[in-house]
């Protein structure tokens, strides 16, 4: 019997009212997530990522716009039909959320131990010297050395991986079944970085949490997560296991962010790939495939229509694609754009014979249908 999804969301979609006219932050998403899983979902700056988890929190500002039919149903609830005050009993014990900067996140006139008592007081009913020992017990599970006296101190008195610590413990202080990470390391240094992530690790593991880690970067999820969603224009173009995405993604936005990661083998001084051209604008959104205007395998059908979700892969592996990678349809149409000089295509090869053998070849060789 297949387990029931901890958190299923539904046809998504947030707007945002400007001057220029509705801008669709996020455009008709759908997921499920279990108890249990991390779920990893990366893009670049303005993909729809974080406006996609606060919207699930209720976070987004009041004058952004959710359709009716949007659904965000947490263990058979839809969140949105609540009422406030179960709503407020929803947020910390059920559903928590890490944000991308700690120093603005956490109140700079309020001690550490403060701010950790508020929802442990509320939420748990715990006493003053309940909640002192749990804040205690939790500032040293994330790893924060002399935790009683932490306490006491401000933010501003902790270093930047020590003030993300601090909103974990927050995070994880009234025991949620879901934590969402917005970029949990965007302000912080590499070796931090991967303790901070090595930390979720451990805990997700330790509590059985439903993860979200939400990231620019496809190599910060690899190793980390049990799926990854792609997310592109405010909409998902492509998700899968992550070990099937890795081994033969489809979509070429996917492909275009992998080889933008830098590589330890490769020599000093090498020049980093860069994605061609600009995301779309959200108000004004080109017709057919959005990633269409940066795209090497763009032929006149992604112009002039959007593929659907399910048009490039399975069922486990969906992407927006006409022209997968790694399919000869896909070969053939990098082909015509080189020999046409399209610019799109001859910006991602840059004249490199070797960097048009990965385009070509970086999934084929474990791409089923590239094989045949």
């Amino acid at each position: 019997m297949t387990q029931p999804a901890l958190l299923a969301v539904e046809h998504l979609s947030t707007l945002f009212d400007t001057d220029r006219g509705p801008l669709r932050a996020v455009d008709d998403v759908s997921f499920t997530l279990h108890r249990g899983e991390t779920l990893g979902i990366v893009g670049e700056t303005g993909s729809g990522k974080s406006a996609l988890v606060r919207t699930i929190m209720g976070l987004q500002p009041r004058s952004a716009v959710v359709p009716p039919e949007s659904k965000l149903i947490f263990e058979g609830a839809d969140i949105r039909s609540l009422p406030p005050e179960k709503k407020r009993h929803l947020w910390g014990p059920q559903i928590a959320m890490i944000f991308q900067d700690p120093m603005t996140s956490l109140n700079p006139v309020r001690t550490v131990g403060a701010q950790m008592a508020a929802p442990m007081r509320y939420h748990l009913g715990l006493s003053r010297r309940e909640t002192e020992a749990r804040a205690v017990g939790l500032l040293a599970q994330v790893g924060i050395s002399a935790p009683e006296r932490r306490l006491k101190q401000y933010p501003h008195e902790l270093s930047g991986g020590m003030r993300q610590r601090v909103m974990i413990a927050i995070a994880l202080s009234c025991d949620p079944e879901l934590l969402i990470a917005d970029e949990p390391t965007t302000a912080l240094d590499v070796t931090v970085q991967k303790q901070i992530l090595d930390l979720l690790d451990r805990l997700q593991r330790e509590r059985h949490m439903a993860v979200i880690l939400i990231s620019h970067d496809l190599g910060v999820v690899a190793g980390r997560t049990d799926r990854i969603a792609v997310m592109y224009g405010g909409r998902m173009v492509e998700t899968a296991p992550t070990g099937d995405l890795f081994g033969a993604m489809r979509h070429p936005y996917t492909q275009a962010l992998l080889l933008s990661v830098p590589r330890m083998e490769q020599p000093s001084h090498t020049r980093l790939e860069a994605i061609a051209g600009r995301p779309p604008d959200l108000v004004n959104l080109p017709p057919g495939c959005r990633f269409a205007p940066r795209c090497p395998f763009v032929q006149e059908r992604c112009r002039e229509e959007e593929p659907p979700l399910e048009a490039a892969g399975t069922e486990q592996h969906p992407a927006r694609c006409w022209y997968p990678v790694g399919t000869e349809a896909g070969r053939e149409a990098l082909e015509r754009n080189l020999a046409a000089h399209v610019a799109q295509a001859e910006a991602a090869v840059g004249g490199d014979r070797e960097m048009l053998a990965r385009l070509e070849l970086l999934s084929k060789d474990k791409n089923p249908e590239a094989a045949t």
